[in-house]
């Protein structure tokens, strides 16, 4: 970036999949970029080989059972070692850090932006758990203590820079895009029986296990909207979703005249997350770049509730609001995993979280306490479901 001073970067989830890709970001712009904190699960040798090369002051692993692995590894090295929430949250509001990269996946990336964001910084969101679950507080926290959050999912950052072309005009609705996922064509008798491999083949994305899953039971897809309506100040009501194959045009921004703004570009995560580290600059990072004599019609279908129940549980969880999406959020989380483990059929996922919302205590404005109590007690009654 010209004339830029180096902006200090946390990545947190580093060795998924967008904590890779935003590393090759940062490997490709090692003048604009330098790594302070690099967080990870449990893959402590992708860790130990990130943390070296790109000369990190500091490195979290969150299951403790590999740290000493880790720290035997790096702490010769100068470089700091450390597990657990706690230390995550520090890091992440630590004074030499500029923008906190938030891949985690589920729930627990909550608690370290909202640490971030306390601290006044750039929050990179990757991790749409965060809004899913404590919209109306993350929001509240970047407002009182002026951080900032940059959307890095693909149609969020697409919406983003179709508002940014909008110069303020007032908008109508936020139609956003889905690729429908690997069993867009399936019947429902064939999609009951589907696999966890059949799942995890996305037709167009690169992602995380958990992203990937979720994408094909389209729960992804009602997440999304949630995060929308905290990202954008925008009622439920007013955020379409809408089946495009292609995953060419990422998402939409329609106009009170009729007229729509829309943001194309090859399917690939390094683009948004790009966008986000070097915002409002641009970083062209190499990728395939389209070519429209050759990309043919694109398509767009009705998004199918029926075959895709996660979606219409979403809608339903918006609309009640308060503390049942973080309810959805936890019971799908359980479910997803289990699925992955082979452990249930593709539809008792929805199965699942759909008694699990319904059975919610509820609570219309949720505090913090009420958020994390929601989320354990709906992981108990889940994995009770499991068993």
């Amino acid at each position: 970036m010209k004339d830029s001073p180096k902006r200090h970067l946390a990545i947190l989830g580093s060795t998924g999949s967008i904590g890779t890709q935003t590393l090759d970001i940062v490997r490709r712009y090692k003048s604009s970029f330098e790594v302070e904190t690099l967080a990870a699960g449990s893959n402590a040798a992708l860790l130990i080989e990130q943390a070296l090369e790109f000369d990190a002051n500091n490195v979290v692993i969150a299951d403790e059972s590999r740290y000493r692995e880790v720290a035997d590894a790096l702490q010769p090295k100068g470089i700091k070692v450390f597990t657990g929430s706690d230390s995550l949250c520090s890091l992440a509001a630590a004074a030499d850090v500029d923008i906190v990269v938030g891949a985690m996946v589920g729930f627990s990336g909550l608690r370290p932006t909202l640490a971030a964001l306390k601290a006044g910084k750039i929050v990179a969101l990757a991790n749409k758990e965060t809004l899913v679950a404590a919209g109306s507080i993350v929001t509240a926290t970047a407002r009182e203590f002026k951080g900032a959050l940059l959307p890095v999912d693909s149609e969020h950052s697409a919406i983003f820079q179709c508002l940014l072309a909008a110069q303020g005009n007032e908008v109508e609705r936020l139609h956003l895009t889905a690729s429908g996922g690997p069993f867009r064509t399936w019947p429902k008798e064939k999609i009951a029986a589907a696999t966890k491999d059949a799942a995890l083949k996305h037709p167009n994305w690169n992602m995380g296990a958990k992203v990937t899953i979720d994408s094909s039971t389209m729960m992804n897809k009602g997440f999304e909207i949630m995060e929308a309506r905290w990202l954008f100040d925008m009622d439920a009501s007013r955020i379409n979703v809408v089946v495009h194959p292609e995953s060419i045009i990422h998402s939409m921004v329609e106009f009170s005249d009729g007229a729509v703004i829309a943001q194309l570009a090859c399917p690939d995560m390094r683009e948004p997350i790009g966008f986000a580290l070097g915002f409002p600059q641009r970083l062209p990072f190499g990728g395939k770049r389209l070519d429209f004599s050759t990309l043919g019609s694109f398509s767009f279908e009705k998004a199918d509730t029926e075959r895709f129940p996660c979606l219409a549980l979403a809608y339903d969880a918006i609309k009640r609001g308060g503390n049942i999406p973080c309810a959805l959020n936890a019971a799908n989380e359980v479910a997803v995993q289990a699925f992955l483990q082979d452990r249930i059929a593709f539809y008792d996922i929805a199965r699942i979280c759909e008694a699990c919302g319904t059975g919610a205590d509820f609570v219309a404005d949720p505090s913090l306490d009420d958020i994390f109590a929601t989320h354990e007690e709906t992981l108990a009654k889940a994995r009770e479901m499991v068993c």
